[in-house]
């Protein structure tokens, strides 16, 4: 992939969101692919479809009934060829250039895999209600592993939602966190299909969902979270865990440190 273009960085911050193109060549993504295949059977959780009322919006009874997921945290803890995917330099430039950050950190790895014929869909949401951070110098990328269309339920966004800010969601212990469906509906969201060993990024503040697989394949994304490394989260998942740098050097910030454990904590704490 060559370097991004202006015209791609002001595509990005206009619209929340980008496509890239073929990120991980073919090669690497067949490694990344077969990999991936063993950890989902050895390790994952294969009923991590979300929850909640907003399901009646999205699937008729029978769907509801059979829809699912596949996930697992952290793919770099299980496979050598995903600690090389996640850390990949290029990828690295690319979102740089994008928060236009000196130094960007890797905050998370996640995999959102949806079987075929009845993979789950996704509510229309902001990620921040599950790794809130103080400003909007955070991306998502979207790591493909199988092309994806409107059919297997690729990604949708909804086209500069992320200058709204953090919006409030539906939250609650039995559903996963949600906008008002009424209101933020997957129908007005504009679909980005992609091809395997593209990368789909989006701000964290970007308003985004997905529909149900009924293609009849596989559609494996996993979701690398990036942010520049002065951005302080606030909550939720991988809190006070610092990431490995993928670009440029982890700078000092003042009102806190690193300990000799690798855990986050105020300066003024210091003992």
């Amino acid at each position: 992939m060559k370097a991004l273009t202006r015209e791609q960085i002001a595509f990005f911050r206009e619209n929340g969101y980008l496509r890239l193109e073929q990120v991980y060549p073919g090669g690497e993504i067949r490694e990344m692919s077969e990999e991936l295949d063993y950890v989902m059977e050895t390790f994952a959780n294969w009923n991590a479809a979300w929850r909640g009322p907003w399901r009646k919006a999205y699937m008729d009874e029978d769907q509801n009934e059979v829809a699912t997921l596949v996930a697992i945290h952290e793919l770099q803890h299980y496979s050598a060829a995903w600690t090389r995917a996640v850390t990949s330099p290029v990828l690295g430039e690319a979102v740089g250039a994008l928060l236009d950050s000196e130094a960007v950190e890797l905050h998370h790895v996640t995999l959102h895999a949806k079987p075929p014929d009845r993979g789950t869909p996704f509510p229309m949401h902001q990620d921040l209600p599950f790794y809130p951070h103080r400003d909007g110098r955070y991306v998502d990328a979207l790591v493909h592993l199988d092309d994806a269309d409107e059919s297997s339920g690729c990604i949708k966004f909804l086209s500069g939602s992320h200058k709204l800010g953090k919006l409030q969601h539906i939250v609650g212990p039995d559903t996963a966190p949600h906008l008002p469906t009424d209101e933020y509906r997957l129908e007005d969201a504009v679909f980005v299909p992609a091809k395997a060993g593209d990368v789909v990024v989006f701000y964290l503040w970007t308003v985004h969902g997905s529909a149900m697989n009924l293609s009849g394949r596989w559609r494996r994304l996993v979701r690398l979270g990036f942010r520049d490394p002065q951005n302080r989260q606030e909550g939720g998942q991988a809190m006070g865990r610092p990431g490995l740098i993928v670009k440029g050097v982890r700078p000092k910030v003042e009102d806190a440190e690193v300990d000799v454990y690798g855990n986050w904590r105020p300066a003024a704490a210091k003992a």
